[in-house]
């Protein structure tokens, strides 16, 4: 019998913990906005991205066609505004804030 192993219940550091990904608020807000371009019919897919340094929300007006938009977050911007970020296609920043809910409401999605 192997007496080195051990039973761990609770093996999350907390201190170390790093959200690497939207939270539930910020996930609400896109997909409640994703919902209402959906039945729009101005979008019609959305993909995920994740890395070490963001998460992004693609969406897309044909599947088989490139993003329109990626709403990202940056996990750790230089700049508080920098923390969401509108990109285009080619990954120009359209559009930055540090507050998800105000960015998203400021932009006009069909004259973008």
């Amino acid at each position: 019998m192997n007496n080195n192993l051990r039973l761990v219940i609770d093996n999350i550091n907390k201190k170390t913990e790093e959200r690497n990904f939207f939270e539930k608020e910020e996930l609400k807000i896109i997909l409640n906005l994703y919902a209402k371009m959906v039945s729009e019919g101005s979008w019609k897919d959305y993909g995920l991205s994740i890395s070490s340094k963001q998460v992004g929300f693609s969406v897309f007006k044909n599947a088989a066609e490139n993003a329109l938009y990626k709403i990202c977050k940056n996990f750790k911007p230089k700049n508080k505004n920098l923390k969401y970020l509108i990109t285009d296609t080619n990954g120009k920043v359209l559009k930055n804030s540090f507050d998800l809910k105000l960015l998203l409401k400021s932009i006009n999605w069909k004259k973008l």
